[in-house]
């Protein structure tokens, strides 16, 4: 595989914003759609060393592999994603490589060779789809594409990438506007989804004036100093607790964790809070230009009190916040200004605003107990409407209400049918699910770029303390439009010529269709709570789209008894027990997909989990081994696999939500699998051991060569090293027993081990502790 390149634009990918599919909705740990089409092209292009009636030797061969690499490496940049010549000419590889194993001519003309794939291909399969993006790269590719999860949030998001598009693809916009259009003489010449793309623009543009009227006196216009108006940003709160001081009475005093407001050259502002001579009292105030904005009076190891400096540790917080009296404070105003963001101070009349607002719907469903991902409990906020302002519940449940009247409007203009409105209206709903990842009372200011900032920065619901309540009709970041225009994008540039399905199903049941290419990206263990995290939007795509999909909206929440992760919180703690339903439940997965596979072809597993733990092996010695690495591939071995190939493939950023003090790693391991030989041998320890001294070191030189960052050096080797573990039915132990795979793992990383010391000898002191740092630490800096 041409590594550099995939890397290079899977990487790039990360910062890509507007008409990407990975911007219709968030989804935790997806998947890069550079690597997914590449992996996958992978799976169905034969290598040329595999034809060597074609190919009759190494020097035809690897021209042939250069040639394909060029294919892969102008397939996988973003902007040639949707170029028809790039796209086609890999069509057309992956229908000769099918051709050839069918025996058959293959196809020429591109209409010849898409009708070919739909028949004849094997459907792409990814039984734990999470965000979509192997179905939907697999559409792409001319295949058909079926998705399916357990969590109904994913099964949406999956839906609404390539199912409903191809379903609408072609036809015209039946909106007002586009049929007056129409009547005039105008013919649609759209193409793909881009006419659904209209309708959801202009429905959702009515949404939002329908909401602008019904709460827009909520949102006021903010008073320059020029006594001109301006529209609103958002407004900046703090919360407050009573001082521990006994001095003060109970007075309350604010939580702030930064006071800057704008950090950007020559354009510095910030909140200055003041206090009253009577030292009992105090207001905020704005300051820009020079000086020195004062410090946040919370941290990571408790706070202070602003009126006297007395500490205050987190329980004193925590106890005040779980008997309920928390308050908050607005601490200042953000407004468009003619040149720019400009900062108010916050007046009696804007809090009270807000302060007005009374929601007719709260939801009231608790939050999970996962203290490893959810802070709030804490301190007291127990419930998903505790992370909502009331103006920010009304906002969410007016837009909620307002899908099922769009959806109805859909229905009455032109006469459109009843699953066309339904389409519609699932994107409009979608987009309010977005809005609320951006509206919450968990939300900061981000000082850098003057902006609201979403929740969800990395895998959790953290406490926060100053927080940004944004402007649904501001124009900017938190406006219901905006979200809404960033799908839309994205739909208009969907690929729609294959259909596609998601469906709501455990991957633990059989997998349908049979003789499928199977690629999936399973759960990583115990690293993401993807089931307690969604329910953050279930309860709002249940109360928009309850009627329109009821199979996925069942429940009040998300289904989590049988979801696949080993989370101790679900099991009363005892991370045995979650160990062992992990253990059985991949197990289960894997034979059901070792079932569904297509013969002839590879099954690819993305895993993106690090050894992090040093545990005893069979013989008594401390090994590097992973009980997350140790599950998935006891499950492969177990299910009848054999590891034939490992690609490090570089999937993610320092800056992903999976990444600061996680146990995930920078890259994604793609193991490639094949049924092991019904008539496989079995091996000594000692058999086993020969061998992976005679093949382990020049993988691991491959590997080297491939540019894999030392960081994720050991897990890249773990391929090549199962690869000779599972070729054998069975690997024995001196006493007959059979060999684990976490024995195996510390056999793996011994030689690893010795091949890295070699070839560390030869280096010089500073080369040794260059190499030893980026093994620890990568490119991350550190004192």
């Amino acid at each position: 595989m041409p590594l550099a390149e995939i890397n290079a634009a899977s990487a790039r990918e990360k910062s890509i914003r507007h008409g990407h599919p990975s911007t219709l909705h968030l989804w935790w740990a997806r998947r890069p759609l550079a690597a997914c089409r590449a992996v996958l092209f992978a799976q169905l292009v034969d290598d040329p060393s595999s034809v060597p009636e074609e190919f009759p030797d190494e020097a035809a061969q690897e021209r042939e592999r250069r040639r394909l690499f060029g294919v892969v490496e102008r397939l996988v940049k973003w902007e040639n994603s949707n170029d028809p010549r790039v796209v086609g000419a890999a069509r057309r590889e992956i229908a000769r490589s099918v051709a050839r194993g069918l025996g058959v001519a293959a196809p020429r003309g591109r209409a010849e060779v898409d009708a070919f794939l739909a028949r004849h291909a094997p459907p792409a399969v990814d039984p734990f789809c999470g965000g979509g993006s192997i179905p939907l790269e697999a559409q792409r590719l001319g295949l058909r594409a079926r998705g399916s999860d357990l969590n109904p949030v994913a099964v949406l998001i999956a839906k609404a990438l390539v199912e409903l598009p191809p379903r609408f693809a072609g036809l015209p916009p039946v909106n007002p506007e586009a049929r007056a259009r129409f009547a005039g003489g105008a013919a649609w010449s759209g193409k793909g989804a881009q006419g659904l793309a209209e309708d959801v623009r202009h429905y959702g543009g009515w949404m939002r004036e329908q909401a602008r009227e019904r709460i827009g006196h909520l949102y006021p216009r903010a008073v320059l100093a020029d006594g001109s108006e301006a529209t609103v940003i958002a407004w900046l709160w703090a919360r407050t607790v009573a001082s521990p001081d006994p001095m003060l009475r109970g007075a309350h005093v604010p939580l702030v964790r930064s006071f800057v407001l704008s950090s950007k050259k020559g354009k510095r502002a910030w909140v200055e809070p003041v206090v009253d001579p009577s030292g009992r009292a105090w207001r905020f105030t704005v300051r820009s230009g020079s000086g020195t904005p004062p410090e946040g009076t919370v941290g990571r190891r408790g706070g202070r009190c602003l009126l006297t400096g007395a500490p205050m540790p987190f329980e004193h917080i925590r106890s005040e916040g779980r008997a309920g009296r928390m308050d908050q404070r607005l601490m200042a105003v953000v407004a468009e200004g003619k040149r720019g963001r400009v900062y108010l101070e916050p007046t009696a009349e804007m809090e009270e605003v807000a302060r007005w607002a009374e929601p007719a719907w709260r939801p009231d469903s608790e939050l999970p107990h996962n203290p490893r991902d959810f802070k709030t409990p804490n301190y007291g906020m127990t419930t998903f409407a505790d992370l909502f302002t009331p103006r920010q519940l009304v906002a969410l449940a007016t837009f909620s209400d307002l899908v099922a009247e769009a959806r109805e409007r859909v229905k009455l203009d032109a006469g459109a049918g009843e699953a066309y409105a339904d389409a519609v209206a699932t994107y409009l709903g979608l987009a309010l699910s977005r809005l609320a990842d951006i509206g919450n009372a968990l939300c900061r200011w981000e000082s850098s770029k003057t902006q609201v900032r979403n929740l969800f920065g990395r895998q959790a619901i953290p406490m926060v303390w100053d927080f940004a309540e944004n402007n649904v009709f501001g124009g900017a970041a938190g406006d219901y439009m905006v979200s809404l225009s960033s799908m839309a994008k994205v739909l208009e540039t969907l690929p729609c010529q294959t259909a596609g399905i998601s469906r709501q199903e455990s991957a633990q049941g059989r997998i349908t269709p049979s003789a499928s290419l199977v690629s999936t990206d399973p759960p990583y263990y115990d690293n993401i709570g993807y089931a307690d995290l969604s329910d953050f939007f279930y309860i709002w795509l249940r109360r928009a789209l309850g009627s329109v999909h009821p199979d996925l909206f069942r429940t009040l929440l998300t289904p989590k008894t049988a979801e696949l992760v080993a989370t101790p919180h679900r099991f009363g703690g005892d991370r045995e027990e979650a160990r062992r339903f992990f253990e059985t439940g991949l197990g289960r997965a894997i034979a059901h997909m070792r079932a569904a596979q297509a013969p002839g072809y590879p099954m690819t597993l993305f895993y993106a989990y690090k050894q992090a733990e040093t545990k005893t092996d069979g013989g008594g010695n401390g090994a590097t081994a992973s009980t997350g690495w140790e599950t998935m591939l006891s499950g492969i071995v177990d299910g009848g696999f054999t590891i034939t190939g490992t690609w490090p493939v570089r999937s993610e950023l320092g800056n992903r939500m999976v990444a600061s003090g996680t146990n995930a790693l920078a890259s994604s391991i793609v193991l490639a699998c094949r049924p092991r030989a019904d008539d496989a041998p079995s091996a000594t320890r000692r058999d086993f051991a020969q061998a992976l001294g005679r093949e382990l070191p020049d993988a691991i030189r491959r590997l080297q060569a491939e540019n894999v960052a030392p960081v994720d050096l050991a897990q890249a080797a773990i391929g090549p090293g199962m690869a000779v573990f599972s070729r054998y039915a069975r690997v024995l132990e001196a006493d007959g027993a059979p060999m684990g795979v976490r024995a195996a793992l510390a056999e793996i990383n011994r030689v690893l081990d010795q091949t890295l010391a070699a070839a560390e000898g030869e280096m010089d002191v500073d080369t040794r502790f260059c190499v030893a740092w980026f093994e620890q630490y990568g490119a991350a800096e550190r004192a």
